[in-house]
This record gives structure tokens, sequence and C-alpha cells, in this order.
């Protein structure tokens, strides 16, 4: 278990150790065309270890995810642990690739810009903007849509999505957390999802949205840029680590069904599923 967390990037992650059993769950769904959910931080207090609590938890989960029509679900845990992993086994859960979640130092950039964000597209316009975004998701997995989320981090202010255009096609978007009281911390910028629309540009258009991701950051003073990789994606994953980025944690991605859903070669996409 992790023993230290940024102070204030606590908005949605609960503390280590909760005063009463509990669990965080998250999903994005498309109930007609499938969907994608994933859960996590499953986190017990300690006087409750080994005591059956985890099966309890885990079942209105499952029960959840049934009743939603969740076709992949997902989960991100400690691969080095032998009982997280056996645990999750037993709920149909399989170990697949490992995520590696990277960093990079931001310094101010005067760059001309080449991307525009969500939160600055005017509100009439703001529903055909998500349609597009889900149909570039789509593109890489059917069901998968983060529209939701792209409009929670606008409503509660909690950051921006970055969106790359080629006249009216969406090419690239990111949806990044900024600063205190968000997922990302203080003196971060950290990309929660970010995806490049399939095709033979796909290469270009990833290095593209890193770079507005980067430009983003340091509009903010941001020091950091944080962002998660399935090695899967190993186009993706040697992109980054050419850029600059390095590791600061390392987990196991565990899938039901036993397949690869997005987590795959040629797919150029950024989440951790924590």
């Amino acid at each position: 278990m992790p023993t230290t967390c940024e102070p204030d990037d606590s908005l949605i992650r609960p503390p280590r150790l909760p005063p009463k059993p509990k669990v965080k769950l998250s999903v994005q769904t498309l109930p007609r065309t499938g969907g994608i959910g994933f859960f996590g931080p499953l986190t017990i207090h300690p006087d409750f270890w080994d005591r059956g609590v985890g099966k309890r938890l885990m079942e209105p989960v499952m029960e959840c995810f049934e009743n939603w029509g969740i076709q992949h679900a997902g989960l991100f845990t400690f691969a080095q642990s032998a009982k997280h992993v056996g645990f999750y086994q037993r709920f149909g859960f399989w170990p697949r690739f490992l995520t590696a979640v990277m960093s990079k130092p931001i310094a101010p950039d005067v760059r001309a810009r080449q991307w525009s964000t969500f939160g600055e597209t005017a509100v009439d316009d703001r529903e055909m903007v998500l349609s597009a975004c889900r149909a570039l998701t789509n593109s890489i997995y059917a069901g998968l849509d983060v529209s939701r989320e792209i409009s929670a981090v606008a409503d509660q202010n909690l950051g921006d999505t970055v969106l790359l255009w080629e006249d009216s096609e969406l090419l690239g978007l990111a949806i990044c957390h900024i600063g205190p009281r968000t997922e990302a911390g203080s003196g971060t910028c950290y990309v929660k999802f970010g995806a490049a629309r399939p095709g033979a540009a796909v290469e270009q258009t990833f290095g593209k949205l890193l770079d507005a991701c980067e430009e983003l950051a340091g509009s903010h003073k941001t020091a950091r840029l944080v962002a998660g990789m399935n090695t899967a994606r190993h186009e993706a994953y040697r992109q980054m680590q050419a850029r600059g980025f390095h590791t600061d944690l390392q987990g196991v991605v565990m899938s039901q069904p036993n397949e690869d859903g997005y987590n795959r070669p040629g797919v150029y996409l950024i989440d951790d599923w924590r």
C-alpha cells in the first residue's frame, strides 16, 4: 500500500486509512453500445483486514457492473502483491500488462498555440464538441466515452480539456487536472485521459497532444506533468520515454474478461485506471 500522497490531491481519492471500510467506484458507460468500467481504490481499515470485508465490498461493485451492462471492467493494483492479484482473480479479473504512472518537469513555454480547450468553447458549441469527443474515443474502442468526465472537469473547475483540431475534425483530446484540490495536487498537471485519433498520422498527432499538454501545464505555472501509460501500448509508451517522461509508480492492470480492450499496440491513449 502507498504510505504517502500529495496533501491536496484528495478531491476524489480517499485517504489511506478511512474511518470505515469503503470503496470508490468510477465508471464511463455508453449503455446502448457497450461500456468500459473501472473501480478503485478498494480501501479497508487495518482493523478489518482478513475478515471478508473485501468480498462484501466487491459483490455490489460487480452487481453494478452487471446492471450497467459493462462489457470490459478493469482495475489498477500492486503488481508485486500476490495477495492483491489473487483476491481480484476470484472475481474474474486477470493481470495483464504493467501501467506506468510517468512524469516530467515543465518549463514555461511561449510557443504559439496550435490547440484549443473545452473551457474556452462557447456554451452553445459544447454539445457539438462532446459529440466529436465521443466519436474519437469510439473509433479507438466501441463504447468508450469520456464526455461526462470532460463536462465534470469544466463544471467543477478542476482543470481543462485540450482539443486538437484539423479543420472540423477532432484529432486528439486530453483531460487535465491542474493544481491543488484536484487529482493533480499543487504544482502538477495530471493528464487523467488522453487519446489521439487512429490513422496514418497517429504518432505525429500524439506528439502534438503531448506538446499541448506541456504548454497547458506551463501556462498554469505548474512544475510537473503526470500521465499514465499502459505498456501494452508500447509505441506510445516509448514516445513518452523519448520525450523525457520517467516512471514514478508502476502497477498492473487487471481486466475482466481477460482481453486487451484498448490496451494494445497501435493505440495512442493516456490513462492509468487509478
